[in-house]
Protein backbone atom coordinates (compact mmCIF):
# COMPACT_ATOMS: atom_id res chain seq x y z
CA UNK A 1 0.00 0.00 0.00
CA UNK A 2 1.19 3.27 -0.82
CA UNK A 3 1.66 6.26 1.11
CA UNK A 4 2.85 9.70 1.24
CA UNK A 5 6.21 8.60 3.59
CA UNK A 6 7.57 7.12 0.57
CA UNK A 7 8.36 10.94 -0.93
CA UNK A 8 10.71 11.72 1.93
CA UNK A 9 14.30 10.54 3.62
CA UNK A 10 14.31 8.35 6.06
CA UNK A 11 15.48 9.01 9.32
CA UNK A 12 15.64 5.31 9.79
CA UNK A 13 15.46 2.31 7.67
CA UNK A 14 16.48 -1.06 8.50
CA UNK A 15 15.28 -4.75 9.54
CA UNK A 16 11.98 -4.09 8.09
CA UNK A 17 11.25 -0.77 9.66
CA UNK A 18 11.80 2.66 8.24
CA UNK A 19 11.03 6.24 9.72
CA UNK A 20 9.71 8.71 7.77
CA UNK A 21 9.63 12.37 9.67
CA UNK A 22 7.11 15.48 7.98
CA UNK A 23 7.32 17.42 10.20
CA UNK A 24 4.54 16.82 13.26
CA UNK A 25 3.46 13.75 11.91
CA UNK A 26 6.21 10.56 11.73
CA UNK A 27 5.20 7.65 9.78
CA UNK A 28 7.17 3.88 11.02
CA UNK A 29 6.21 1.39 8.12
CA UNK A 30 7.16 -2.33 8.12
CA UNK A 31 8.64 -2.70 5.23
CA UNK A 32 8.57 -6.33 3.79
CA UNK A 33 5.34 -7.30 2.64
CA UNK A 34 6.77 -10.67 0.74
CA UNK A 35 6.60 -11.96 4.34
CA UNK A 36 3.29 -10.18 4.89
CA UNK A 37 5.94 -7.99 7.64
CA UNK A 38 6.06 -10.89 9.35
CA UNK A 39 8.66 -10.05 12.61
CA UNK A 40 11.50 -10.31 14.11
CA UNK A 41 13.47 -9.84 17.51
CA UNK A 42 16.14 -7.57 14.74
CA UNK A 43 12.84 -6.12 13.38
CA UNK A 44 11.46 -4.99 16.82
CA UNK A 45 15.01 -4.02 18.12
CA UNK A 46 14.42 -1.00 15.08
CA UNK A 47 11.03 -0.60 16.16
CA UNK A 48 12.60 0.92 19.41
CA UNK A 49 15.27 2.48 17.89
CA UNK A 50 12.65 4.39 15.24
CA UNK A 51 11.06 5.50 18.94
CA UNK A 52 14.29 6.86 19.87
CA UNK A 53 14.98 8.64 16.98
CA UNK A 54 11.86 10.52 16.87
CA UNK A 55 12.70 14.45 16.87
CA UNK A 56 10.49 16.84 19.58
CA UNK A 57 8.90 18.44 16.56
CA UNK A 58 6.87 15.02 16.04
CA UNK A 59 2.83 15.08 17.79
CA UNK A 60 1.41 11.98 15.75
CA UNK A 61 3.02 9.03 14.82
CA UNK A 62 1.42 6.44 11.51
CA UNK A 63 2.22 2.86 12.20
CA UNK A 64 1.53 1.01 8.67
CA UNK A 65 2.56 -2.18 6.79
CA UNK A 66 2.92 -2.39 3.76
CA UNK A 67 1.79 -4.53 1.06
CA UNK A 68 -1.99 -6.63 2.09
CA UNK A 69 -1.44 -7.37 5.71
CA UNK A 70 -0.29 -5.13 8.20
CA UNK A 71 1.58 -7.94 9.85
CA UNK A 72 1.09 -11.73 9.86
CA UNK A 73 2.85 -12.16 13.16
CA UNK A 74 6.43 -13.57 14.06
CA UNK A 75 8.64 -15.05 11.45
CA UNK A 76 8.23 -18.83 11.69
CA UNK A 77 11.17 -19.88 11.17
CA UNK A 78 10.98 -18.71 15.15
CA UNK A 79 8.97 -21.91 15.63
CA UNK A 80 11.77 -24.20 14.07
CA UNK A 81 14.29 -26.10 16.15
CA UNK A 82 17.13 -23.39 14.74
CA UNK A 83 15.00 -20.22 15.19
CA UNK A 84 16.22 -17.15 13.55
CA UNK A 85 19.77 -16.59 12.09
CA UNK A 86 21.09 -14.96 15.15
CA UNK A 87 18.85 -14.88 17.53
CA UNK A 88 18.18 -16.91 20.30
CA UNK A 89 15.89 -19.95 19.22
CA UNK A 90 12.75 -20.74 21.85
CA UNK A 91 15.01 -23.66 22.87
CA UNK A 92 17.62 -21.46 23.79
CA UNK A 93 15.39 -19.14 25.73
CA UNK A 94 13.65 -22.40 27.99
CA UNK A 95 17.40 -23.46 29.08
CA UNK A 96 17.94 -19.69 30.50
CA UNK A 97 17.99 -18.42 33.93
CA UNK A 98 14.97 -17.34 35.07
CA UNK A 99 16.42 -13.73 35.24
CA UNK A 100 18.28 -14.25 31.44
CA UNK A 101 14.30 -15.04 30.20
CA UNK A 102 12.88 -12.20 31.53
CA UNK A 103 15.49 -9.55 30.54
CA UNK A 104 15.33 -10.88 26.75
CA UNK A 105 11.17 -10.40 26.59
CA UNK A 106 11.64 -6.87 28.39
CA UNK A 107 13.88 -6.37 25.57
CA UNK A 108 11.53 -7.43 22.71
CA UNK A 109 8.74 -5.66 24.75
CA UNK A 110 10.46 -2.36 24.64
CA UNK A 111 9.71 -2.07 20.70
CA UNK A 112 5.48 -2.08 21.73
CA UNK A 113 5.78 0.40 24.87
CA UNK A 114 6.79 3.95 23.54
CA UNK A 115 3.71 3.94 21.25
CA UNK A 116 1.49 5.46 24.56
CA UNK A 117 4.07 8.10 25.48
CA UNK A 118 2.43 10.93 26.46
CA UNK A 119 3.96 13.44 24.41
CA UNK A 120 2.47 11.57 20.80
CA UNK A 121 -0.66 10.57 19.72
CA UNK A 122 -0.27 6.91 18.06
CA UNK A 123 -2.30 5.71 15.04
CA UNK A 124 -2.07 1.87 13.99
CA UNK A 125 -3.38 2.23 10.15
CA UNK A 126 -4.19 -1.47 9.69
CA UNK A 127 -5.13 -3.51 6.71
CA UNK A 128 -5.35 -7.12 5.95
CA UNK A 129 -4.36 -9.85 8.68
CA UNK A 130 -2.74 -8.16 11.68
CA UNK A 131 -1.86 -11.84 13.95
CA UNK A 132 -0.12 -12.08 17.06
CA UNK A 133 2.30 -9.74 17.71
CA UNK A 134 0.91 -7.96 14.86
CA UNK A 135 -1.74 -7.65 16.48
CA UNK A 136 0.07 -6.82 19.27
CA UNK A 137 1.40 -3.84 18.11
CA UNK A 138 -1.96 -2.38 16.95
CA UNK A 139 -2.97 -2.56 19.95
CA UNK A 140 0.24 -0.64 21.32
CA UNK A 141 -0.81 2.38 19.65
CA UNK A 142 -3.26 5.06 21.12
CA UNK A 143 -5.90 4.59 18.39
CA UNK A 144 -6.73 2.15 15.07
CA UNK A 145 -8.07 2.80 11.80
CA UNK A 146 -9.03 0.07 9.70
CA UNK A 147 -9.59 -1.15 6.29
CA UNK A 148 -12.52 -3.38 5.83
CA UNK A 149 -10.88 -6.36 4.97
CA UNK A 150 -8.75 -6.33 8.20
CA UNK A 151 -8.57 -9.97 10.28
CA UNK A 152 -7.18 -9.69 13.90
CA UNK A 153 -6.31 -12.56 15.86
CA UNK A 154 -4.24 -13.72 19.10
CA UNK A 155 -2.72 -16.86 18.14
CA UNK A 156 -0.06 -17.30 21.08
CA UNK A 157 -2.58 -19.46 23.01
CA UNK A 158 -3.36 -21.52 20.66
CA UNK A 159 0.61 -22.15 19.93
CA UNK A 160 1.15 -22.89 23.48
CA UNK A 161 2.44 -19.60 24.48
CA UNK A 162 0.70 -16.57 25.88
CA UNK A 163 0.68 -12.93 24.16
CA UNK A 164 3.14 -11.48 26.00
CA UNK A 165 4.81 -7.98 23.75
CA UNK A 166 2.38 -6.16 26.00
CA UNK A 167 -1.21 -6.60 24.09
CA UNK A 168 -3.13 -7.83 27.39
CA UNK A 169 -3.51 -4.64 28.48
CA UNK A 170 -4.72 -2.66 26.48
CA UNK A 171 -6.80 -5.36 24.92
CA UNK A 172 -8.95 -6.37 28.41
CA UNK A 173 -9.06 -2.41 28.58
CA UNK A 174 -10.66 -1.66 25.12
CA UNK A 175 -12.90 -4.97 24.62
CA UNK A 176 -13.46 -6.44 28.58
CA UNK A 177 -11.87 -9.45 30.07
CA UNK A 178 -14.95 -11.64 28.75
CA UNK A 179 -14.23 -11.04 25.10
CA UNK A 180 -10.31 -10.64 25.32
CA UNK A 181 -9.97 -14.22 27.16
CA UNK A 182 -12.20 -15.33 24.15
CA UNK A 183 -10.67 -14.10 21.89
CA UNK A 184 -7.31 -14.94 23.30
CA UNK A 185 -8.08 -18.30 23.92
CA UNK A 186 -10.17 -19.22 20.20
CA UNK A 187 -7.55 -17.67 18.73
CA UNK A 188 -9.90 -16.96 16.05
CA UNK A 189 -10.33 -13.51 13.76
CA UNK A 190 -11.99 -10.30 14.61
CA UNK A 191 -13.12 -8.46 11.43
CA UNK A 192 -13.45 -4.67 10.97
CA UNK A 193 -17.34 -4.83 11.57
CA UNK A 194 -16.93 -6.32 15.48
CA UNK A 195 -13.57 -4.26 16.06
CA UNK A 196 -15.42 -0.97 15.83
CA UNK A 197 -18.54 -2.55 17.89
CA UNK A 198 -15.78 -3.39 20.50
CA UNK A 199 -13.80 -0.69 20.48
CA UNK A 200 -10.96 -2.28 19.11
CA UNK A 201 -11.06 0.23 16.15
CA UNK A 202 -12.22 3.50 16.06
CA UNK A 203 -12.76 3.75 12.94
CA UNK A 204 -12.95 1.05 9.53
CA UNK A 205 -13.36 1.95 5.70
CA UNK A 206 -13.03 0.55 2.50
CA UNK A 207 -9.40 -0.06 1.95
CA UNK A 208 -9.22 2.47 -1.15
CA UNK A 209 -10.56 4.80 1.97
CA UNK A 210 -7.75 4.32 3.98
CA UNK A 211 -5.00 6.89 2.95
CA UNK A 212 -7.42 9.42 3.17
CA UNK A 213 -9.15 8.47 6.15
CA UNK A 214 -5.56 8.88 7.77
CA UNK A 215 -5.58 11.92 6.39
CA UNK A 216 -8.45 12.99 7.95
CA UNK A 217 -8.06 11.99 11.73
CA UNK A 218 -4.32 13.14 11.61
CA UNK A 219 -5.65 16.60 10.69
CA UNK A 220 -7.99 16.34 13.46
CA UNK A 221 -5.22 15.36 16.09
CA UNK A 222 -3.05 18.19 15.22
CA UNK A 223 -6.21 20.92 15.42
CA UNK A 224 -5.82 21.04 19.85
CA UNK A 225 -2.90 22.90 21.16
CA UNK A 226 -0.19 20.62 22.24
CA UNK A 227 0.34 20.97 25.56
CA UNK A 228 -3.23 20.47 25.94
CA UNK A 229 -3.08 17.22 24.18
CA UNK A 230 -0.59 16.00 26.23
CA UNK A 231 -2.12 16.98 29.68
CA UNK A 232 -5.48 15.24 28.32
CA UNK A 233 -3.86 12.07 27.15
CA UNK A 234 -1.98 11.90 30.59
CA UNK A 235 -5.59 12.53 32.25
CA UNK A 236 -6.87 9.63 30.44
CA UNK A 237 -4.18 7.11 30.42
CA UNK A 238 -4.16 7.88 34.59
CA UNK A 239 -8.04 6.90 34.61
CA UNK A 240 -8.45 3.37 35.22
CA UNK A 241 -5.77 3.19 38.06
CA UNK A 242 -7.08 6.59 39.58
CA UNK A 243 -10.27 6.04 42.28
CA UNK A 244 -13.00 8.40 41.06
CA UNK A 245 -11.87 11.46 43.83
CA UNK A 246 -8.47 10.73 42.75
CA UNK A 247 -9.46 11.57 39.27
CA UNK A 248 -11.02 14.81 40.54
CA UNK A 249 -7.91 16.04 41.91
CA UNK A 250 -5.86 15.00 38.73
CA UNK A 251 -8.37 16.91 36.70
CA UNK A 252 -8.22 19.74 39.33
CA UNK A 253 -4.15 20.27 38.87
CA UNK A 254 -4.06 19.77 35.35
CA UNK A 255 -6.27 22.01 34.48
CA UNK A 256 -4.43 24.65 37.02
CA UNK A 257 -1.48 24.35 34.81
CA UNK A 258 -3.32 24.59 31.54
CA UNK A 259 -5.01 28.31 32.91
CA UNK A 260 -1.61 29.41 34.32
CA UNK A 261 0.19 28.26 31.05
CA UNK A 262 -2.48 30.22 29.00
CA UNK A 263 -2.40 33.41 30.97
CA UNK A 264 1.47 33.61 30.87
CA UNK A 265 1.81 32.99 34.76
CA UNK A 266 4.56 30.54 35.50
CA UNK A 267 4.10 27.78 38.70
Amino acid sequence: MASPEHNLDPVLDKDGVRLTVDDAVATVTLTNPAKRNAQSPALWRALTEAGRLLPGSVRVVLLRGEGKSFSAGLDRQAFTPEGIDGEPSFVDLARGSDAELDATIAEYQEAFTWWRRNDILSVAVVQGHAIGAGFQLALACDLRVVADDVQFAMRETSLGLVPDLTGTHPLVGLVGYARALEICVTGRFVGAEEAVQTGLANLAVPLDQLDAAVQDLTSALLAAPRDAVVETKTLLRGALERTYEQQRVAEREAQARRLRDLAGIGE
